[in-house]
């Protein structure tokens, strides 16, 4: 039995893949060579599943307000978390990080019916940062 969406197409299955772009911020030797493999795995897979129903899409994270992220940079300098969150809001062009509900809602998403017409792409959720590197 073929489970069938809304629109009455078969159901599809969805690959996807969760990149840290902050972290590729921290290691550019490192993300230089891995984000673009990233991107063509992503594509390639995209490609060659597409008449299975298979989509492919990776997130590409900015900054976001995680206790991991916080904390342990606040205990690694001595500083307060408040000084720690200041300074990571000031580098998001949007003026604040993003949430793991921002990362999750992005992948509901393109997980949904909503977004059966996408595949191959990387969603990045991080309030323009991307952008302002260039």
């Amino acid at each position: 039995m073929t489970a069938v969406t809304q629109h009455g197409q078969p159901a599809s299955a969805l690959v996807a893949d969760i990149t840290d772009e902050a972290a590729c911020a921290n290691i550019i030797m490192t993300c230089k060579h891995v984000l673009p493999q990233m991107i063509a795995l992503t594509q390639h897979i995209a490609i060659e599943n597409a008449a299975h129903g298979i989509r492919a899409n990776a997130i590409l994270p900015g900054l976001i307000d995680t206790p991991m992220a916080i904390n342990r940079r606040a205990q690694e300098r001595g500083v307060p978390v408040s000084v720690i969150r200041a300074e990571r809001d000031a580098l998001v062009p949007m003026g604040f990080m993003g949430s793991a509900w921002d990362v999750a809602n992005a992948a509901l998403f393109l997980a949904s019916d909503e977004a059966r017409y996408i595949s191959g792409v990387l969603l990045p959720v991080d309030g323009g940062l991307l952008q302002k590197r260039g």
